[in-house]
């Protein structure tokens, strides 16, 4: 069970050994319908990707996202998980071996990686911890790496322009997290720890952000407050 925050943090947030351990927890805890957002992706995933075809998970960390996938796809098709956390990707190894699950982990720079043409790109939560200009030189990136009518599915958490709202927003998150039962301490740890580590825009920014790299549509198909994931096609 997720304790990462219960005592005194001095450090940014980063994805350790003791967050690897715990991260599949700390998700379902901290990620409001994390689940439903899980079913969606999986879905259009495998709608939009061929047989023998390539699908990337960027910052795939435990794999759930991509052992989701290939326990529903109908055929064989490359799916590969990408981290920068080799503790990330010890336990995403470890699932995967014991659920039987035909996909391939690697540790790797998602922003210098060389993709090979693939007809899905998944991103859940990653973008957020990429500075803005190399967010959008990743992004043009994962364009470029698309087949025609290929789709990029990422997940973000999200600000508001409107500063009351947005204070509204992370209030009603904050009740989330409480009742699921993280202490009013345990939040304000995590969220100092996050600070200038999570870097969030607004639904708009991600959409204008897609739109500049090439993609001809950008939809939202799921948002709760200020978690939102969004569907581009290329």
């Amino acid at each position: 069970m997720d304790k990462v925050f219960s005592k005194p943090i001095n450090k940014q947030f980063e994805f350790d050994e003791e967050v690897a351990a715990v991260f599949d927890d700390m998700l379902s805890r901290s990620v409001p319908f994390y689940s439903e957002a899980q079913k969606l992706t999986t879905h259009f995933a495998i709608k939009y990707l061929k047989e023998n075809s390539y699908l990337y998970d960027l910052g795939s960390s435990t794999a759930t996202t991509l052992i989701n996938i290939a326990k529903k796809l109908p055929f064989k098709a490359n799916l590969i998980g990408l981290d920068n956390s080799s503790a990330m990707i010890e336990q995403a190894r470890k699932k995967a071996s014991a659920l039987n699950a035909d996909i391939k982990l690697e540790f790797a720079d998602i922003i210098t990686y060389d993709y090979k043409k693939a007809d899905v790109f998944i991103s859940n939560y990653t973008l957020q911890f990429i500075r803005p200009l190399h967010r959008e030189e990743l992004v043009k990136k994962i364009y470029d790496s698309l087949n025609e009518g290929g789709v990029f599915i990422f997940s973000e958490k999200l600000i508001t322009s409107d500063k009351k709202l947005n204070k509204e927003l992370i209030d009603l998150y904050f009740e989330f997290k409480k009742a699921n039962g993280y202490s009013e301490y345990e939040i304000a740890q995590k969220r100092e720890a996050l600070e200038n580590v999570l870097v969030p825009y607004t639904q708009d920014e991600n959409i204008a952000m897609i739109k500049k790299a090439g993609f001809k549509e950008c939809e939202v198909i799921f948002r709760w407050v200020n978690f939102a994931t969004f569907l581009a096609v290329k």
